[in-house]
């Protein structure tokens, strides 16, 4: 006898009608929880997987993101990614600091400051970095037409960001103390109208917004480049995925080492892309496309530049700590070195 009822209803599937017997009339909940396991043991460990949940902040920077996204790269890739827009690196990094998100994306000075407040995240990328993303805008009756002029005036500012670090970088090379300035900490979407209402005098600010200041405040203008900073922009991960979740940090990347090679192939396509995703026109396009460099890296710049910036945030008493954080914590190499080896130049 090949076995008994007991044994044959040990491995029944799902669907196959009970065996008669007083084993299943005594035992009426057996098959319904067998059946619960054998489908559970038979769901696939893709559709089991948790998406990644992505705080991306809504900047031209981010492009990289949005062809990825547009052109199913992760899907491909095999990592589900759900996606929560922000405006600003800032916003995108409190999120994950918050643990609304396991990714973010946000410039160096962002992760800077936070460093001397947390310490549970790390850099896995720098995907994109520019000369002339944040940008200085005062109206033509201030009088003022360089950041000498500065000194004394209402000038607002997101503090602690990208726009926050660039504009003390501009007054300190102009031989203007930052602290004479009249520093106005505004959320970006609400800088045109405080500029047109003559409540500040310049703001620095990221794109898309000199763009969209230039075209809403009568006699805006942008005061000419300084060459002061060059930011970069930065996928930003929760230290609880390192290790733990490496396999999909790698997936996620080579995702976007595709959108990379896909916005140096096809230009008009990704511009495309962008200027959907922003719904913004060519004009902006133009306006901006020559200003970034999109490539995917984690060099030794980044470090030199995340420890520049945290001495002048301690000299300046804009962060609380009597030494600066050892940056190489922050960084997590290990799934951009599987990715493209070449593209890491970070020496410990």
């Amino acid at each position: 006898m090949l076995g008994s009822t007991r044994t044959v209803s040990r491995f029944a599937f799902p669907g196959t009608p009970p065996p008669p017997g007083p084993a299943h009339s005594r035992r009426p909940w057996l098959f319904p929880l067998l059946a619960l396991l054998c489908s559970l043991s038979f769901s696939s460990p893709a559709a089991a997987a948790e998406p990644l949940r992505l705080s991306l902040s809504q900047t031209p920077l981010s492009l990289p993101f949005y062809v990825a996204l547009h052109e199913g790269y992760f899907e491909a890739e095999g990592v589900p990614i759900k996606v929560t827009d922000v405006i600003g690196g800032h916003r995108s990094f409190q999120q994950l600091m918050e643990g609304s998100a396991d990714l973010a994306t946000s410039s160096e000075a962002v992760v800077m400051f936070n460093s001397f407040k947390y310490k549970d995240f790390a850099i896995v990328a720098t995907f994109v970095n520019s000369d002339d993303d944040v940008k200085l805008i005062t109206r033509a009756d201030t009088g003022i037409v360089s950041a000498r002029q500065l000194a004394g005036r209402r000038v607002g500012t997101v503090t602690g960001s990208a726009s926050h670090y660039y504009l003390e970088m501009l007054l300190l090379m102009s031989g203007v103390e930052p602290k004479s300035v009249q520093l106005r900490n505004l959320q970006p979407e609400a800088m045109a109208e405080a500029l047109k209402r003559r409540e500040v005098d310049a703001i620095s600010i990221w794109e898309p917004f000199p763009f969209k200041i230039m075209q809403a405040v009568p006699k805006a203008r942008v005061l000419p480049k300084s060459g002061a900073y060059r930011l970069t922009f930065n996928l930003v991960v929760a230290k609880k995925l390192v290790g733990a979740r490496d396999q999909e940090l790698v997936k996620v990347l080579r995702a976007l080492e595709r959108a990379q090679r896909f916005i140096a192939a096809h230009p008009a396509q990704a511009q495309s892309i962008l200027r959907n995703k922003l719904e913004l026109s060519q004009a902006f396009i133009d306006w901006i496309w020559p200003r970034y460099e999109f490539k995917t890296t984690l060099d030794q710049a980044l470090l030199t530049t995340l420890e520049g910036e945290a001495r002048w945030a301690r000299q300046e008493g804009l962060v609380k700590g009597e030494r600066s954080p050892n940056y190489l914590t922050f960084i997590h190499a290990g799934p951009l070195g599987k990715v493209r080896p070449a593209a890491v130049s970070i020496i410990n």
